[in-house]
């Protein structure tokens, strides 16, 4: 792959180390993988340059801000065309219950991971804010019971680790 990044033992170590606790000072980090900190520093800095590194994320529990019942959206789009597309998405990401959004191959095109308050919450959505549109052709709902949080994210080169990291 063009943009890959080639990446050493020393980068797998401070990615897995970040993926599971991005607010690790640049010191503990540098302690942990064993480089200075300033080496540290600079390595991170060229993982964030180089587009590896993307940003920091807050995690929020949806059930704590009223939103318990979470769902996946399939979502068939007719027809599908770039001029309708756009819109499509913009209206999608926009609305409060979207948590994220995935263009598809296949019979769907869509598939919208959301966070309502309750049952005719999540029907109040999917008929007045997406089947209530002209371009959504098919709506199927799937309720999300528990979620699991997977990784690190690695190359694939860089194998499986059952580290406890």
């Amino acid at each position: 792959m063009a943009d890959s990044v080639v990446l050493d033992a020393v980068d797998l170590h401070i990615l897995r180390l970040l993926q599971n606790d991005a607010r690790t000072t640049y010191r503990e980090l540098a302690a942990e993988v064993g480089v200075a900190p300033s080496t540290c520093l600079d390595r991170v800095a060229r993982l964030r340059r180089t587009g590896v590194i993307l940003g920091h994320q807050l995690r929020l529990d949806p059930a704590k801000l009223g939103r318990g019942l979470e769902a996946l959206l399939l979502v068939q789009v007719r027809p599908h065309r770039r001029e309708l597309i756009g819109p499509f998405v913009d209206r999608i990401r926009a609305l409060p219950e979207s948590r994220a959004l995935f263009h598809l191959t296949g019979p769907d095109d869509y598939l919208v991971h959301v966070a309502v308050a309750d049952p005719s919450d999540l029907q109040r959505l999917v008929l007045d804010e997406f089947t209530s549109r002209r371009e959504v052709a098919r709506v199927e709902t799937r309720l999300i019971f528990q979620e699991w949080e997977c990784g690190p994210l690695l190359p694939p080169s860089a194998g499986p680790s059952l580290s406890a990291d």
